[in-house]
């Protein structure tokens, strides 16, 4: 094996394709991005693209599902069943919300170029979709239960507090007076009110 051929530089190689896709991807969309432009902006030959990835199509399938992925992680990781449902939706909007305006480049890639996938890509992919939102659904869910969320439509409630913090990928850019940990917070809120939860003074 030759040290090209290592795993690890293997994989820092699929991570520049990966990197150079997603700012193609965002700059051009994904029908307007050619296999040569991603390698270009790799710096590599659009031959050595085919070494890593089958199609431009499988650079945005992996893109889409380590992306969606990231997110179940994401509300794994700050949601904790022991606490009410109003700081379980605190915490879970705010991870979420920060991290769509954090990483708004391959946030909008990820969410906004799933019909440029192969059928069977996007069915693995609306799978993810489905969990995020089963996972939001049931913190609505627990609190309309104990009576601290106040809604008539839980189902249109949690699609509102998802789509609302990923659009922030949609408009948010670096470099201005919002910070990320501002979106968090202030879409946080958002989320709470918009399930009808009373607001902490």
């Amino acid at each position: 094996m030759t040290d090209a051929d290592t795993p690890s530089r293997a994989d820092a190689t699929r991570a520049r394709l990966l990197a150079a896709a997603t700012e193609s991807f965002a700059e051009r969309g994904f029908h307007g991005t050619t296999t040569r432009d991603i390698a270009a902006a790799a710096g590599m030959s659009p031959a050595a693209v085919y070494v890593h990835y089958k199609s431009k199509e499988q650079l945005l399938y992996q893109l889409s599902y380590t992306g969606h992925q990231l997110i179940i992680d994401l509300i794994d990781s700050v949601d904790d069943p022991d606490q009410s449902p109003a700081e379980r939706l605190r915490a879970v909007l705010y991870a979420f919300a920060s991290h769509h305006a954090a990483q708004h480049t391959s946030a909008r890639v990820v969410n906004y170029e799933l019909e440029a996938m192969t059928e069977e890509h996007r069915a693995e992919v609306g799978e993810q979709r489905r969990e995020i939102t089963r996972r939001i659904r049931d913190i609505v869910d627990a609190g309309v239960a104990d009576g601290s969320f106040d809604t008539d439509d839980p189902r249109l409630a949690t699609t509102a507090v998802l789509s609302s913090g990923i659009d922030v990928a949609r408009w948010y850019h670096d470099g201005g007076d919002i910070t990320p940990e501002t979106i968090g917070t202030y879409y946080a809120e958002l989320a709470l009110r918009t399930v009808g939860a009373a607001l902490r003074p």
